[in-house]
């Protein structure tokens, strides 16, 4: 009979869980910059490579399609960093606002402002003597009240406000980084047809290392990220193609 050593019934069991590195990296500072960087540099790959597709199934020649398309990335860009600015901007304002108000709330309505915040932890499955605990510990100063409703009402933390600036700049460079791919090769080539099967291609590679990219942060799969994001932008591109073939006959 198999004899078990004194004090391995104490032992834990192994398992098959594997943890979590502690060590792993946040994104950091740039995480609420990631939507201007894949939306800038992603609009500016496929808005380009959209807006080739149409000239060059217009009939414009190679000059003219890179005046095009020049023209094309400094007006988008330009369009991007406002456009981004301005809804930042204006979403921040609406923010403060918010805040203004909540803070006037807690100066005039405190108990209110507590028993909205104490609903909320209950919400979240707080109860008991820890909700009044909870609730007991923000509601000490008026500024550790205001921070948790901000949190919990706004969703408004304070490390990840973002900056007009910052949004705008992020936006507008990333979308005329995107756009390379399609004015570069016009540079060099004397054919349209040639131009767009390798501004094509360079969008193609761009699309999918962009997609790639973000499973970096969101852990997703490589592949399928980067493929999703071609073939979106693949099927716009063949239509825009068939789309200025035909308006070329009309005309």
């Amino acid at each position: 009979m198999c004899q078990i050593p004194h004090g391995e019934y104490d032992r834990p069991m192994a398992t098959s869980h594997v943890h979590s590195d502690p060590d792993a990296a946040h994104v950091g500072q740039t995480r609420q910059y990631w939507r201007d960087i894949i939306l800038g540099v992603n609009d500016g790959l496929v808005s380009m490579i959209l807006l080739v597709a149409g000239v060059v199934g217009g009939g414009l020649t190679t000059d003219q399609v890179l005046l095009t398309t020049v023209a094309g990335a400094v007006a988008g860009a330009i369009s991007m960093a406002a456009g981004e600015y301005l809804a930042t901007k204006s979403q921040d304002e609406v923010l403060e606002r918010e805040i203004k108000l909540e803070r006037e709330h807690i100066r005039d309505h405190r108990q209110m402002e507590l028993d909205q915040l104490r609903g909320m932890f209950k919400e979240m499955g707080v109860h008991g003597s820890d909700l009044d605990t909870v609730v007991g510990a923000f509601g000490r100063s008026d500024e550790v009240l205001l921070n948790a409703m901000k949190s919990l009402e706004f969703g408004v933390i304070d490390t990840e406000r973002r900056s007009p600036y910052k949004a705008a700049i992020y936006s507008g460079l990333f979308f005329l980084s995107g756009s390379l791919a399609s004015i570069v090769p016009f540079v060099f080539v004397d054919s349209t047809a040639q131009g767009l099967a390798i501004a094509s291609l360079l969008t193609a590679a761009g699309l999918f290392a962009v997609g790639a990219f973000k499973t970096r942060v969101t852990n997703g799969s490589l592949l399928r990220a980067g493929l999703e994001n071609v073939a979106i932008s693949g099927l716009g591109g063949v239509a825009a193609y068939f789309i200025g073939s035909l308006v070329n006959q009309v005309i």
